[in-house]
């Protein structure tokens, strides 16, 4: 019985046998003889929430559109279908060709959320590659990317190599290096040390970590002789519109978490809040023209089929020709009853003429980002935002025929109170009257407010990485009273992070390359899936701490003194650390940042040839 017969018949035995069946229309399908390179990309979670991912369907075309290699997709198993594969003794495998990992020649992986960590270790493992890259004498080189790249120290024992930054480049580059290493006869370590001089490439094993008497870093430096830089700057790409773009996308067979046309307007972010991590590693913001985007949404709509186009970014408000776009496309494709729809925007941003436009297939549900309740607050993390622009945004998509609308806020922000939490409440109320002051006879019916909650976990590369985050009974004791505030809201829908998984992730975001033994024991007791509530083992996690001798608290709950050298501090995301500080004290004032699209703010983007259009700060902010 072949492998791919033995893979099969799991499928009666399991939930969703449509995760790990491949063979769906467009997935790119090659002839093993025919290329050099076998690069298997894994995304360490469910297949759809890993196929509703963009970052891998650009990576998945722009290799696999070389003749000389074969990019194949892998998926976490849920814990079923894992736990068969073990007792069935069926190793991990590709759903192109149903191929076993440890066959190919590159794993990559994609590192979207702390709380994946140990997918990673459960997929090495069902593939049957050692976990320790000190460990591993054959099989794929393991290369990781994606913003929690930008400090992987906690993964350092597990990983061969480190992508920062845009990947269309890069990911290419590591192939091409792969081909003269595996010609060249070398040594496995040596096509390390050739991959540790492409630009953005960081190899974790050549280097050095020294700490001081009290637990902090004091130092992390390249391993005498090993060539490697003392700082690796992120990859960047200047032009959008010159680099390849998915023609045709993988349509699945079942549900995906985002089933639908996902269309890059632009990337980066020049608004500068202080608790983004995204808004900080993506600097500078690049746009794709109007015309671009338009020949891309024609090829996508015509080889998928989809009935819907999401033009994303990470605030697609904020694109300089978004009213013209929304109606050259609502103008193209509306005969086609494809919906142009809009992620989370800001609620500064004039929507009216983009609403009006794409609304006019069907209508979802507005999402705005208040993020905190007061203005206070909102200065402080320099969300540039008024209650005055959210009773616009709202009495506009209402007066359009909205009735649905998302709010999302943050709860235990740096200098955060009890007042600033019950702010939140009062805007749901004036939300709700917004509503009822549009004329009944223009208003849809059935208003719907969901308020939404996460969690502050402060990151690496932001000016609150110096901030703690807030004890867990503070949090509990200000989610009960946001919700006992929120019951006196009529239709609200108050929906809530635990903070147990957001503490353990604000561990592993200020983590060092110490808590990748306590990871490994965590994982080995049964650790996996801890993004998903059900699966989530916090009993476990605080015992493996305590097993290996550290406190999470040290990581998650210290504040940082402005002196302190980071685990990530060797890792150049752009934005220098003297301006996240600078940002940083700015916060503890109160004080605003304009939008570096208004003037220069000094961030560090003009170390990079033609990263940054805008004028030359003063000598005080570079």
């Amino acid at each position: 019985m072949t492998l791919s017969d033995r893979i099969e018949k799991l499928f009666m035995s399991v939930q969703k046998p449509v995760r790990y069946m491949g063979g769906e229309f467009n997935a790119v399908m090659k002839d093993p003889a025919s290329v050099d390179v076998r690069y298997a990309f894994l995304f360490p979670d469910t297949y759809e929430v890993g196929m509703s991912h963009l970052g891998m369907k650009i990576l998945y075309h722009a290799i696999n559109r070389r003749e000389d290699a074969w990019c194949e997709r892998v998926f976490s198993p849920w814990v079923d279908m894992a736990d068969l594969m073990r007792q069935n003794d069926i190793p991990l495998f590709s759903l192109e060709s149903r191929t076993p990992i440890a066959e190919f020649d590159l794993l990559g992986i994609t590192l979207q959320y702390e709380m994946s960590f140990t997918n990673i270790l459960e997929a090495l493992d069902l593939a049957g590659i050692p976990l320790l890259q000190a460990d591993r004498k054959e099989g794929p080189f393991v290369i990781c990317g994606g913003p929690c790249a930008f400090n992987p120290e906690p993964l350092a024992p597990f990983v061969d190599l480190i992508a920062l930054g845009d990947g269309e480049e890069e990911t290419l580059q590591t192939i091409d290096v792969y081909k003269k290493w595996k010609a060249s006869g070398l040594p496995r370590e040596e096509y390390l040390k050739m991959a540790a001089q492409i630009p953005g490439i960081y190899v974790p094993s050549l280097y050095d970590v020294n700490y001081n008497p009290d637990g902090t870093v004091a130092a992390v430096t390249p391993k005498p002789g090993s060539g490697a830089p003392e700082v690796v700057r992120k990859a960047m790409v200047t032009d959008l519109d010159a680099v390849q773009y998915p023609e045709k996308l993988i349509v699945p067979y079942g549900e995906i978490v985002h089933n639908r046309i996902m269309l890059e307007i632009f990337r980066g972010c020049t608004r500068g809040c202080r608790f983004c991590q995204a808004g900080m590693i993506y600097r500078p913001i690049r746009e794709r023209s109007v015309d671009h985007l338009m020949e891309m949404a024609e090829k996508l709509v015509s080889s998928t089929g989809y009935d819907e186009i999401s033009l994303m970014s990470l605030s697609s408000g904020d694109y300089s020709c978004l009213p013209e776009l929304a109606h050259n496309m609502v103008e193209r494709f509306s005969a086609k009853r494809v919906k142009i729809s809009l992620p989370s925007q800001r609620i500064d941003t004039v929507l009216t003429d983009t609403l009006k436009e794409t609304q006019k297939v069907r209508k979802t549900a507005l999402t705005l980002a208040p993020e905190a309740g007061t203005q206070r607050l909102r200065d402080v993390i320099n969300k540039g935002v008024t209650e005055a622009d959210l009773i616009r945004s709202v009495t506009d998509a209402f007066e359009q025929g909205w009735s649905a609308v998302k709010l999302y806020f943050m709860l235990g922000l740096p200098t955060e109170t009890d007042e600033d939490v019950l702010g939140i409440a009062d805007l749901a109320e004036k939300v709700r009257r917004c509503y009822f002051s549009v004329p009944k006879e223009k208003r849809a019916p059935g208003l719907r407010i969901t308020v939404s909650c996460s969690v502050f976990v402060p990151k690496n590369d932001t000016p609150f990485q110096w901030a703690p985050q807030l004890d867990y009974d503070t949090v509990v004791h200000r989610q009960q009273l946001l919700r006992q505030a929120l019951n006196r809201v009529k239709g609200v829908d108050f929906k809530y992070h635990a903070p147990d998984v957001s503490y353990i992730e604000a561990v592993f975001a200020r983590g060092d390359r110490r808590l990748g033994e306590a990871m490994e024991l965590a994982w080995r007791r049964g650790c996996r899936f801890d993004g998903w509530s059900d699966q989530f083992r916090y009993d476990v996690w605080l015992k493996a701490f305590e097993d290996t001798g550290l406190d999470p608290d040290f990581y998650a709950t210290r504040p940082r003194p402005v002196d302190e050298v980071f685990p990530w501090d060797h890792l150049d995301c752009g934005v220098t650390k003297k301006y996240l500080l600078r940002e940083w004290e700015k916060a503890q004032r109160a004080e605003c940042t304009h939008d570096c699209r208004k003037g220069c703010t000094g961030c560090g983007m003009k170390r990079y040839p033609g990263a940054c259009a805008g004028k030359t700060p003063p000598e005080d902010m570079q």
